[in-house]
């Protein structure tokens, strides 16, 4: 329904989505999640590696692609809005902030080139951020460096969402940017944080989508005969709790096999 569309920025392009999600909907995927939660991690920019750190102060999980039929029918209408075909989108994050947790600015698209490889997708291009929950105070998403700067002065917003034009969350309000220009060049103004909630929880949900199919991410296979990790880095992903977090690329799905399996063991 386009009519409950609004565009809240042209520097970065951002736009928000009215009651995207319905109530159900932000309802079942808070209580599947609820099991698997664990603290968040970033991305290594040299590394590629998932680390923890005080920038991000989250407890989060992921669905597998298609996990079941709701969250495939989500993924099929985000690639209807966005216009990015689903096969270029990763699966689906949860994340919980409670009083006080927060996310720094930071930019989705990548800055290593192990996850901006042609066989992941190449480089995030957009993203859809999805409130499963309503926030009493604080919890807001900004941008800081966005050229409008709507909220300054106002106190209906927090002092961190004042920085620059920003989105208070809303059970069932999807909020999409692109990470990339119209030369899918990495648009410094998409940098967006999560500020601090001051009173409630925050649920989000977070569909990232690449500029190619990431499809081949997930579609390897060995040899038959052999069982061999295929990045040097795996060893140390495997010390990180990867194969736990992120079973289907580690260590495949029966289906397709992992890049990782003798990492986690499984040779």
């Amino acid at each position: 329904d386009r009519s409950r569309i609004v565009k809240l920025s042209e520097k970065p392009k951002a736009y928000l989505y009215r009651g995207f999600l319905r109530q159900a909907e932000c309802d079942y995927i808070k209580e599947r999640a609820k099991p698997k939660l664990e603290k968040s991690t970033v991305v290594d920019n040299k590394t590629g590696q998932s680390v923890p750190s005080n920038i991000r102060t989250s407890d989060g999980m992921f669905f597998d692609r298609h996990e079941d039929d709701i969250i495939e029918d989500i993924e099929r209408r985000i690639a209807e809005w966005t216009n990015v075909p689903w096969e270029n989108g990763e699966g689906i994050q949860v994340l919980r902030y409670e009083v006080g947790q927060k996310y720094e600015p930071h930019l989705d698209a990548f800055s290593d080139k192990f996850n901006t490889e042609e066989s992941k997708g190449g480089q995030r291009m957009a993203t859809v951020l999805m409130y499963l929950s309503d926030v009493e105070e604080g919890g807001e998403t900004v941008f800081p460096r966005s050229v409008d700067k709507p909220h300054k002065g106002d106190p209906k917003w927090s002092e961190c969402a004042q920085r620059g034009v920003a989105v208070k969350a809303r059970k069932g309000d999807a909020l999409l940017f692109w990470s990339l220009d119209i030369d899918s060049n990495v648009d410094e103004l998409s940098l967006h944080g999560g500020c601090p909630v001051i009173k409630g929880t925050k649920w989000s949900a977070t569909k990232w989508m690449h500029l190619k199919s990431f499809d081949t991410a997930n579609s390897f296979k060995f040899p038959e005969g052999v069982c061999d990790d295929v990045n040097e880095q795996c060893e140390g992903w495997a010390s990180t709790g990867e194969c736990e977090k992120n079973p289907k690329y580690m260590i495949g799905n029966g289906k397709t096999d992992g890049y990782c399996v003798r990492a986690c063991g499984k040779c």
